[in-house]
């Protein structure tokens, strides 16, 4: 009996603690109407209205107005935000959200399975939406991510999420979207710590590597083609490629990479690809215009990729592509979850290298939706979508002034307390009374 004690005080422990810890209660559905008045609205397509009027009714924006031109009897909640800015909910693509907690731990790691081809993968089934790390994202305005699996040649499917729901199914806004192919490296860097030679070097095996990938886009249209006698997971995953329900994503940086991963792509007859990375993208701009190839760039917060590149290539990529137009977002990275909460900042970067402040907005909101097949509910604050955004103190683009006093996921006002601003606020009255 003592036994038994013994356990049940140990479960009710662990339990106290899960609850003390667990991520703030999600949002009850709207039921009143809420007007935000005299904000400067971002409205995401390259639109800015001064003087706003922007109605939330059960969960959409019914009505998003110039204050200048149109009067009218204000309803609901009435939000005063003058002097402030509102902006459509952050869009974060490929990033590992919900997956990994704490990057060292590896039994809260759950981003990559074991397995080369696993297109039956799901990321969906693991996200955890008790995380803080999701919910650490929303202070900064980011309030949808794309959750994608990682590792292997083909990862799994990714799902599109809103960041403040009780359980995977909540959050869900598209479930499984695309499959997740890691295009292999036409180039290789010997291991210096093993004394070998640091300098780029063709990778000997691309062709075998590249040739697994064709035998299995093969043998899965074999196995869909057949009668099915005997289940193959793997084969049948495949099948949304296929028919266009699905997208492919390849992740892939170097020009001969991404030559190829088109190539190979429209010579399956795979309808929607998306270019993840894209590093060199630049350089084949020609090729993604003919085949309306959309690019996730890689995040501009990094260094370039080798010694003869320019030292800012990583700053100016994305306006490279915009120029040559291409429709591009900023992806955030699978590999580093933490550094999601920094997609505002990466789009502030490219206003400095010749990008104004709303098409660089677009990078993160309207365009990314568009590349992600969202953009008929999100993205854009514009009237019959979801109403999800977020109201800034100041330039939200600007880690000095992104200061959110409001937050909206379908018209449910969001809490924005996390560890981080609990720790702010402990620490912030302990200075002040020194």
């Amino acid at each position: 009996m003592k036994y038994f004690k013994y356990i049940y005080t140990i479960l009710l422990a662990v339990c106290s603690l899960t609850f003390v810890n667990a991520q703030q209660t999600p949002a009850s559905e709207q039921t009143e109407t809420i007007t935000i008045v005299g904000a400067t609205a971002h409205i995401g397509n390259g639109e800015v209205i001064n003087n706003s009027i922007i109605v939330l009714e059960n969960g959409k924006i019914t009505g998003c107005y110039n204050g200048d031109v149109v009067k009218m009897a204000m309803k609901g909640k009435i939000i005063q935000a003058q002097g402030k800015h509102v902006y459509p909910g952050f869009i974060a693509a490929n990033t590992s959200l919900g997956l990994v907690e704490v990057n060292a731990v590896r039994a809260s790691n759950d981003q990559d399975e074991i397995g080369e081809m696993i297109p039956h993968i799901r990321s969906i089934i693991a996200y955890n939406a008790e995380s803080k790390v999701v919910e650490s994202m929303r202070p900064n305005g980011i309030l949808i991510a794309q959750v994608s699996p990682n590792g292997g040649r083909i990862s799994g499917t990714s799902s599109i999420m809103q960041l403040d729901a009780w359980n995977w199914e909540d959050a869900s806004i598209k479930t499984d979207d695309g499959i997740h192919l890691n295009w292999p490296s036409s180039f290789t860097r010997g291991r210096w710590w093993l004394g070998e030679d640091p300098s780029l070097k063709p990778n000997k095996n691309y062709p075998k590597q590249v040739g697994e990938i064709e035998n299995f886009i093969n043998e899965s249209k074999a196995h869909l083609k057949g009668n099915k006698s005997k289940a193959n997971l793997p084969y049948e995953a495949m099948k949304g490629l296929y028919d266009g329900s699905q997208k492919l994503y390849i992740h892939v940086n170097d020009q001969k990479g991404i030559t190829d991963a088109v190539t190979f792509a429209k010579h399956n007859n795979i309808a929607q690809i998306v270019i993840v990375g894209g590093y060199e993208a630049h350089l084949v701009t020609d090729l993604l215009k003919q085949h309306n190839v959309p690019v996730l760039i890689n995040h501009t917060h990094s260094l370039p990729r080798s010694d003869d590149h320019d030292y800012d290539l990583p700053f100016k990529n994305p306006k490279l592509l915009m120029d040559a137009g291409i429709l591009v977002g900023i992806h955030s990275g699978s590999t580093s979850n933490f550094q999601a909460r920094n997609l505002p900042f990466y789009a502030g970067q490219v206003v400095s290298h010749g990008i104004n402040k709303e098409d660089a907005l677009k990078l993160i909101t309207s365009n990314t939706a568009k590349i992600l097949g969202i953009d008929a509910n999100v993205g854009t604050l514009e009237e019959g979508k979801d109403a999800t955004l977020f109201i800034s103190e100041g330039d939200a683009l600007d880690m000095r002034t992104n200061n959110l006093s409001y937050a909206f996921i379908n018209g449910r006002e969001i809490s924005l307390e996390t560890h981080q601003t609990k720790l702010w606020k402990r620490y912030s009255e302990k200075y002040k009374s020194e």
